[in-house]
């Protein structure tokens, strides 16, 4: 925070550009809590994993709702996406119950998340030095026939790995960070002395590293527009002093880098004819089963990897519409807007309802009607 404002007051035109043409949000602590109990317990103990619980004994990283499971279970049930949505899926209502087990910080956050209209975000943690991105759940393998022989290795329980349908997104945003730090892509791990999950590349997939059920970052991904990432900086909690310099330094050009990243893609306006913008309208891409919404001023942003798509804008009450918009290399979103045509779906969804949602017979022209066939037309005019 000092440095943004630092130089954007000394005149720097990468600052300055940043500022100016995004919206930041910083969190200095999400959980002061285990902050306070780990800075109690010292660097040198080593207990860095204190930070993860609050007073309460909540791990707020995992204390959201697991709406990946709810998904792939509609998948399996072919409900995807005609009657369960494939983007912003709803918080379940036994979790919003005052006596579920949800911590007052989780409550906070996720009203956060849905007042603003947020596209990139990235929680830091200790633990190791990576950046770890979704899905942290593992899907379940589905259930063997009982007719079928288990294999001689077979295990109760086989998780499989689930990638999300913006895999490849997720990639060049972790990359994009770990690439640009100082140390995070060497072979040897430095304090956490454990086996390097990364091929040295400082990135991975939470599910194949750590798996766990409801994560910030797969809830985030569920239910709102925003890509969340994981970025863990070390096993020390809390360097010394002598030490902090030089860990500035390792992130510094990281977090440029990681926050310019929301200016890759598309962006644009969708409106009516007369002008108005349409909130809550459905922005998809095709081959990326994952949809985003528009805000409430029509706005919305997509992180896409260069390349050409196909883009279709949708709404309740007009007619859709589809572009071909085309992402470059530079740094800068390509400006796609749509503007919709009102249809008469919404009275045609009426004219159904009344006839029982029963398709209605055409009448051709030329054959004359049965006795019954005219009846029934009559009843329905």
């Amino acid at each position: 925070m000092q440095f943004l404002c630092k130089e954007y007051q000394d005149g720097n035109p990468r600052v300055r550009g940043l500022v100016t043409d995004t919206r930041i949000h910083l969190v200095p602590s999400l959980n002061p809590d285990g902050y306070e109990l780990a800075h109690e317990a010292g660097s040198e103990l080593g207990n860095w994993a204190l930070g993860h619980w609050t007073e309460e004994g909540f791990d707020l990283f995992e204390n959201f709702p697991d709406l990946a499971s709810a998904l792939w279970a509609a998948e399996e049930r072919r409900l995807v996406p005609h009657q369960f949505p494939n983007h912003h899926i709803p918080i379940p209502e036994h979790y919003l119950s005052e006596d579920a087990a949800v911590a007052v910080e989780t409550r906070a956050v996720m009203a956060w998340m849905d007042k603003n209209p947020f596209v990139l975000g990235a929680n830091l943690q200790g633990g190791e030095k990576l950046v770890s991105f979704p899905f942290n759940t593992a899907r379940p393998s589905p259930p063997t026939p009982a007719a079928a022989p288990r294999p001689l290795d077979y295990e109760d329980e086989h998780p499989e790995l689930q990638e999300t349908p913006d895999h490849a997104v997720f990639r060049w945003l972790a990359i994009s960070y770990a690439s640009a730090h100082l140390t995070m892509t060497e072979t040897f791990r430095g304090g956490c002395h454990t086996q390097d999950v990364t091929d040295a590349m400082g990135i991975v997939q939470g599910a194949k590293w750590h798996p766990r059920a409801g994560t910030m970052n797969d809830f985030s991904y569920l239910h709102t527009n925003c890509l969340e990432l994981s970025i863990y900086l070390g096993c020390d909690k809390f360097p010394h002093e002598s030490e902090l310099q030089q860990e500035w330094e390792n992130n510094k050009e990281s977090l440029l880098t990681f926050m310019e990243q929301i200016h890759r893609g598309i962006k644009g306006v969708v409106t009516d004819q007369q002008g108005e913008p349409i909130a809550n309208a459905t922005i998809v891409v095709g081959g990326i089963n994952h949809n985003v919404r528009t805000a409430s001023g029509g706005d919305y942003w997509r992180i896409l990897n260069p390349g050409e798509y196909r883009v279709s804008a949708r709404a309740e009450g007009y007619n859709p519409s589809v572009k071909t918009c085309h992402v470059l290399y530079d740094i800068g979103a390509t400006q796609c807007n749509f503007v919709l045509s009102r249809s008469n779906w919404k009275r045609i969804r009426e004219i159904m309802a009344m006839n029982g949602n029963r398709p209605i017979r055409r009448v051709v022209p030329g054959r004359p009607m049965t006795p019954r066939e005219r009846l029934r037309l009559r009843m329905r005019l």
